[in-house]
């Protein structure tokens, strides 16, 4: 994990707090602004900060962003900016490019473009933001009191084709199963389409599939460890 790059495009109070969090967790962290008063706010709690108008593709490919684990547009207010920027990264070939999204209107527009990791008002939170970075399998998370947490996670690939009994949630991982959110193709009037429903209390022998939602609750560290042991296999 520390050796990850992250690109943080736009460090206002929002993008600023993605940054340093991030920088906390051993990140090696790139900031970049058109404004150079927030750059000089930046610059000493992260690895590089540079005065650059990211909707400029000549500034941006000086910028080596294509060896970048992910880059996050965090502009604001701007949206036709945040367009552009994401544009830009996506023909650079950034590996994963995560922008917000003020409304259905603006994530509509951001899919179309290929933008597949989008930030909603529900997420800008720093350390939500942090942790669906260093942890992509994360779908989203409550942050709970002495650094517990419930994640709704997509299940790692060591423990598809498992019982819950086999994969030994509490006993190995010390983190709790709490239910499971899967994927049903449903006909209605002629048509197929994909429902997502919880599978109430799962029992222990019940199956992992490939496409399930796990939802957990444990300590931060047991859930990235769990995470970490089962995509590694």
């Amino acid at each position: 994990m520390i050796y990850s790059k992250f690109a943080v495009i736009g460090v206002g109070r929002y993008g600023a707090s993605i940054a340093r969090r991030l920088a906390d967790k051993g990140a090696q962290v790139f900031a970049f602004d058109p404004n150079e008063e927030k750059i000089e706010g930046i610059k000493d709690d992260v690895a590089f900060a540079v005065t650059l108008d990211a909707t400029d593709l000549r500034a941006l490919h000086t910028q080596n962003l294509h060896e970048m684990d992910a880059a996050v547009v965090a502009i604001g207010e701007n949206f036709e900016a945040t367009i552009l920027t994401c544009v830009h990264l996506l023909d650079i070939g950034v590996k994963r490019v995560i922008a917000r999204a003020s409304g259905a209107h603006q994530r509509l527009i951001l899919e179309k473009i290929g933008v597949q990791e989008i930030l909603t008002p529900e997420d800008e939170v720093a350390y939500v933001v942090r942790e669906k970075l260093f942890n992509p399998n994360i779908v989203s998370f409550l942050q709970l009191p002495d650094d517990h947490e419930i994640a709704e996670i997509r299940a790692p690939k060591g423990v598809v084709g498992r019982t819950l009994d086999a994969v030994g949630f509490r006993n190995k991982y010390e983190i709790t199963l709490i239910t499971i959110k899967r994927e049903y193709e449903i006909t209605r009037n002629g048509e197929d389409f994909i429902e997502t429903h919880i599978i109430g209390v799962p029992k222990s022998d019940i199956e992992i599939k490939e496409k399930d939602t796990l939802v957990i609750f444990g300590a931060a560290k047991s859930v990235e460890r769990f995470i970490e042991i089962n995509e590694s296999l």
